[in-house]
């Protein structure tokens, strides 16, 4: 009797676990938080669903609860690198602070295709406290300056530039017609890097590439990570995998997108 109620409650945790990554992937934050906090109350000690809360509660603006969630996290798993670097994130945070407005972007926005896409890791950041209002998969968009290319978030706030040598060829293009869209593919330790796609190309640009391939423009690393098609705190947990270069995994990229969807708890920690 004692085996099966063990074994309904795992099926139970298993199910819930897959509907609070479903709903965090829609970004409806609060019904996630709520699933996440009925996992916890049937297991107090599962710290994937408390990082899950976590990521919840702060994307809710509730950022007191947010670090307490983070905080029993590192109580009960001193090296969750995860709760660290989240805690760390929160730090620069007003606990009263609203909620920022922020939008995410569609998983498949980071399939790269060639020519067409890139990473860029910003120079002259905003200060931490900015950044740290951010987070991988929200839209950020572009805005020239001048000679200048700089990120925004979609309320108008200053992230940093695009580096000089790659903006140059941006800017063109985008003065001649082009049109990019931008997300957050990672927020580390104050490096902001950001993926960007040609969204339209202009005809008077027919034939211009606004990523070249390898070498051709220093600085872009033009390449898709398979955590970016999860949930965020999976990027952070695999933060050192093997990054493919452009073009290498174009093969892959179905099984990327299918990996979206094929999420167990033992890979995801949020």
């Amino acid at each position: 009797m004692a085996s099966f109620q063990t074994e309904e409650r795992s099926k139970l945790r298993r199910r819930w676990v897959e509907q609070a990554i479903a709903l965090a992937m829609q970004n409806r934050w609060e019904e996630a938080a709520k699933l996440n906090q009925s996992i916890l109350d049937l297991f107090p000690n599962d710290t994937d669903a408390l990082n899950r809360l976590g990521r919840a509660l702060t994307e809710l603006g509730r950022y007191r609860e947010a670090r307490e969630a983070y905080h029993k996290t590192i109580e009960l798993d001193p090296t969750n690198t995860i709760a660290r670097k989240n805690l760390s994130r929160l730090e620069t945070l007003k606990v009263e602070e609203a909620p920022p407005a922020r939008e995410k972007v569609d998983p498949r926005m980071f399939i790269a295709e060639t020519g067409k896409t890139g990473v860029v890791t910003l120079v002259h950041p905003a200060p931490r406290d900015v950044l740290a209002k951010v987070a991988a998969g929200d839209q950020v968009r572009l805005r020239v300056d001048g000679r200048l290319l700089t990120v925004e978030t979609l309320t108008g706030e200053f992230l940093g530039n695009i580096d000089p040598k790659i903006a140059q060829r941006l800017v063109e293009l985008m003065r001649a017609g082009n049109q990019y869209s931008a997300a957050v593919m990672a927020n580390e330790d104050g490096n902001l890097r950001v993926f960007i796609r040609e969204a339209y190309q202009d005809p008077s640009n027919f034939g211009k590439i606004s990523f070249p391939v390898r070498g051709e423009a220093p600085g872009i690393r033009p390449y898709i990570r398979e955590t970016l098609l999860k949930y965020e705190l999976e990027e952070e947990e695999e933060a050192e995998a093997e990054e493919a270069e452009f073009g290498a995994e174009h093969e892959e990229e179905a099984e990327e997108l299918t990996e979206m969807t094929d999420i167990d708890d033992e890979t995801i920690a949020e």
